[in-house]
């Protein structure tokens, strides 16, 4: 069992299309800051590299936006937050401004990885994304 946990906790009312997208913005965003998390390069029968993915389970996890926020707040963990202000942006110089004129920003969704009991403890009441 690894000593870490990665977790994504997505808003619970968000259509598809936008939990969709802030996944994939949070994973992003994630793996660019653990790539220690990656796993090696490996091949298949037919000799075809497939790059190294995580060998972190990843459950993505829903909640509202208050436990969202208060997540994103937690001690003792990375958490990247995914707002509405980043979730409306269309250049990231723009997001930078809007968030720096935006009081208390509504929270979309929150990465979490730290040691694997902080985690578990943060989110096990929370519901599996279905």
């Amino acid at each position: 069992m690894l000593p870490t946990r990665i977790v994504l906790v997505l808003r619970a009312d968000l259509p598809r299309n936008l939990a969709a997208n802030a996944a994939v913005v949070l994973g992003l965003s994630l793996g660019a800051r653990l790539p220690e998390t990656i796993g090696d390069d490996g091949k298949d029968a037919d000799g075809t590299t497939h790059l190294g993915i995580t060998g972190h389970p990843v459950p993505v996890l829903t909640a509202d936006a208050a436990t969202i926020k208060a997540l994103h707040a937690a001690e003792g963990v990375t958490a990247i937050g995914f707002t509405e202000v980043a979730r409306r942006a269309r250049a990231y110089d723009a997001y930078l401004e809007d968030l720096a004129r935006t009081h208390d920003p509504e929270f979309v969704a929150v990465a979490l990885f730290g040691p694997r009991e902080v985690v578990t403890k943060l989110t096990r009441k929370l519901p599996l994304m279905s």
